[in-house]
């Protein structure tokens, strides 16, 4: 029998338009799976039921009294859990941090007003890492976010908890954010589609700023539809972006380009990567193989290339992330509540130079300039989204900050590339190891071009359709 998780998300939109779901009933039955489970998976640091369930009610009254449900918001009494790095307006923002745990914005984001306005009901902030900055999510606020694939094994970060509450079936969607992987990395870990959309896509207003444009949010979902519908919604920029996206042309939507074919495209490969001791794990080369035969057999051109990022990038993208640690406003005295790794980081980022900071920026710049002048050849370049399988829950903390920092590089070798660069990327779930975990792989485009890899996963996704595999706990 199907059950309400069991739908996706443009499965419950049109359910509520027909009045086939009451949006109270759907966020019930959410809100008692995240009360049953919540402890096991580590999804969410806040339950707001009492928000979600008004919220549900207001769109069940919408419902109700609209003359024709054809003109209700795209996301009316669909439930969709909102990052802890991210403001709601009257839920606690944690961060991922002890020194935050206190912390209530007045106002929504943007991107969080653009889902509300959207007609979603939210139902929670999900786990993230302290300040977003590691690929694991342990923190001092939550229990550990785990992959619902084994429980013993991590969700990844940043949008850890978000990853794992759609993988367990608390949430049919999420929003997340990626700065260096942050959406690929647990989309990977958890099974799920995840869209890192280009640089400017969307809006990280109105607080602080990602100068270096490494940072854009995005959607965790279990289908290329769901991604993209909610894509659109999240997409638009505000005065005062520094980063920004042209719209797509009148009439069209990121959703369309789902429904249709990609055409033949050339797709680039390659297993290089610019982390020196990071070696590609067997079941990691198996899928990014497995979804080279299964791109060749659906008519695209499939050729090997070398990766045009080298060793010279990663102490320039290593000082923009020691950086960024430094600007959440901590009290000096909440400072020693910070986690070893997070003072690490800002140790680091507090002992650069404003010449350090500039100049890695330029060094960046001018290899990206390079880079893509051999990347716009293709339409796609194909590539794992990650060195290994999910690592047990405390293997990055087992070690000291320093070894820790140097894990994650060599457990995450090839997604920060595109936040540098700023191109679009995927997670596509096409593969699972003889352990039934899933090993994803990813797909990067052209700068502006999402709706090429949208359209081209889900070819792949009709191909071989994942909707459906789900971890024991589902």
């Amino acid at each position: 029998m199907t059950e309400i998780h069991d739908l996706t998300v443009i499965e419950l939109a049109r359910s509520v338009r027909q009045g086939d779901l009451s949006p109270v009933a759907i966020t019930d039955h959410y809100l008692r799976r995240i009360e049953a489970m919540n402890a096991d998976v580590g999804a969410f640091f806040t339950v707001t039921a009492e928000l979600a369930l008004g919220q549900a009610a207001q769109a069940e009254k919408a419902v109700v009294g609209a003359g024709d449900p054809g003109s209700l918001p795209p996301l009316t009494g669909v439930p969709i859990p909102i990052k802890d790095l991210n403001m709601v307006a009257g839920v606690r923002q944690t961060l991922g941090s002890v020194a935050f745990a206190d912390n209530v914005p007045a106002e929504d984001d943007y991107v969080t007003g653009a889902i509300r306005a959207a007609g979603a009901v939210i139902t929670g902030k999900t786990a993230t890492p302290e300040f977003g900055l590691p690929c694991y999510t342990e923190t001092d606020i939550g229990p550990p976010a785990r992959t619902p694939w084994d429980l013993s094994r991590s969700a990844g970060g940043s949008s850890g908890g978000a990853a794992a509450a759609v993988a367990a079936g608390l949430a049919p969607a999420a929003q997340g954010s990626d700065g260096g992987g942050s959406i690929r990395i647990p989309s990977s870990l958890c099974g799920l589609f995840g869209i890192k959309p280009s640089r400017g896509r969307t809006s990280g207003g109105p607080l602080v700023p990602d100068l270096a444009g490494l940072g854009v949010e995005g959607p965790l979902t279990r289908t290329v539809a769901d991604a993209a519908l909610l894509l659109d919604v999240m997409a638009g920029n505000h005065p005062g972006d520094m980063y920004t996206q042209p719209p797509l042309p009148a009439g069209e939507t990121f959703l369309g380009y789902a429904r249709r074919e990609p055409g033949r495209l050339r797709i680039g490969r390659t297993l290089s990567h610019p982390i020196e001791g990071s070696v590609v794990h067997p079941d990691c080369v198996a899928a990014y193989e497995d979804a080279s035969q299964l791109l060749a057999g659906l008519g695209h051109d499939v050729e090997d290339i070398e990766m045009p990022f080298g060793p010279d990038a990663v102490p320039a993208f290593e000082t923009l992330w020691y950086t960024m640690a430094t600007l959440a406003p901590v009290d000096p005295a909440q400072e020693g509540r910070l986690r070893p790794l997070t003072r690490y980081l800002r140790e680091r980022g507090r002992a650069l130079s404003a010449n350090d900071l500039i100049y890695a920026q330029a060094y960046l710049q001018v290899i990206v300039r390079s880079a893509l002048s051999i990347l716009n050849a293709y339409d796609a370049l194909l590539t794992p989204t990650l060195a290994a399988p999910p690592v047990p829950v405390g293997y990055f903390e087992a070690v000291a900050p320093a070894e820790n920092f140097e894990r994650q590089k060599r457990f995450t070798p090839f997604t920060a590339l595109f936040n540098v660069s700023g191109q679009p990327a995927v997670n596509v779930p096409l593969y699972w190891n003889a352990e039934g975990l899933p090993i994803g792989v990813m797909l990067a485009g052209r700068m502006g071009d999402e709706a090429t890899l949208i359209s081209l996963s889900a070819q792949l996704e009709a191909a071989r359709p994942w909707k459906d595999r789900h971890p024991p706990l589902w």
